[in-house]
């Protein structure tokens, strides 16, 4: 009996002491792992920060410094997107100086081309494409799609995109009903997509520009599309003003199909 007692103590010393060299050996990878050495980068870079200010700061320094380098910091945040459409062009009057605006402001938008002022003002349809924005159907005549025969309804898009193509090159892919309106039937006998919009200000029933502007700019969210016409100076002047205040909110304008492939 005595001699089982004395095993069994030994035991428990052994035990003992594993336990305390356990106990040393993660104190000190704790110790070690704080000064920045067994992860081998420094205490300051671990975002271990109670004051929020110098959380930003540092994520700041980081994006920065990613930017410079030309990396991808996993802080970076992606702007929201928006997209700004355009009905009814090109006119002479105003899409020229809708352009101009667009241009200094580095904003690509998307046209949705009238095919007959398309052939009235080939020079604005060049520049349209020039300029890197996107041009869709509108139709040739702007015909309500939902009152005639699916055949001309037809026969209206197809010389619209003749018409564009013969000036930029390009087929037009994307299409926008006039009024909106189009059957479900023929939409899906269409090899162009249908593009409606999220936010309509009705700039064609108004010249008040900043009526205009307030109706987008308190709507405006992710990924919404805007409609507006560049036959009217007020709807010119209000798309350069919504540009602006939305940029500053961080938001980011793209054309529909960048829109649509994200």
């Amino acid at each position: 009996m005595g001699r089982g007692k004395k095993e069994r103590g030994r035991k428990d010393r052994e035990e003992k002491q594993i336990i305390r060299c356990l106990c040393v050996m993660l104190y000190l990878f704790c110790v070690l792992n704080l000064m920045g050495v067994s992860l081998n980068f420094y205490t300051a870079e671990k975002m271990h920060y109670s004051d929020t200010k110098e959380v930003r700061e540092v994520i700041s320094q980081r994006v920065a410094s990613d930017n410079v380098s030309g990396g991808i910091s996993e802080y970076e945040e992606v702007p929201p997107k928006i997209a700004l459409t355009f009905d009814d062009g090109p006119n002479v009057a105003c899409t020229g100086r809708l352009l101009d605006g667009l241009k200094e402001r580095n904003v690509k938008a998307t046209f949705f081309v009238i095919g007959k002022n398309v052939k009235a003002n080939p020079k604005l349809i060049k520049r349209i494409h020039k300029e890197g924005h996107m041009i869709g159907n509108h139709t040739y005549s702007h015909l309500e799609m939902n009152k005639v025969s699916e055949e001309k309804a037809k026969k209206e898009l197809t010389k619209a995109s003749r018409t564009v193509h013969a000036i930029t090159g390009e087929y037009p892919q994307y299409m926008r009903p006039p009024y909106g309106v189009c059957s479900r039937e023929l939409e899906d006998s269409l090899d162009m997509i249908l593009v409606r919009w999220t936010i309509d200000p009705l700039d064609w029933k108004t010249e008040n520009t900043d009526e205009i502007v307030k109706k987008v700019v308190t709507k405006a969210e992710e990924n919404d599309i805007i409609l507006l016409h560049d036959c009217y100076n007020s709807s010119v002047d209000a798309a350069l003003q919504i540009i602006d205040i939305l940029q500053e909110k961080g938001f980011e304008f793209v054309t529909v199909d960048e829109l649509f492939l994200d």
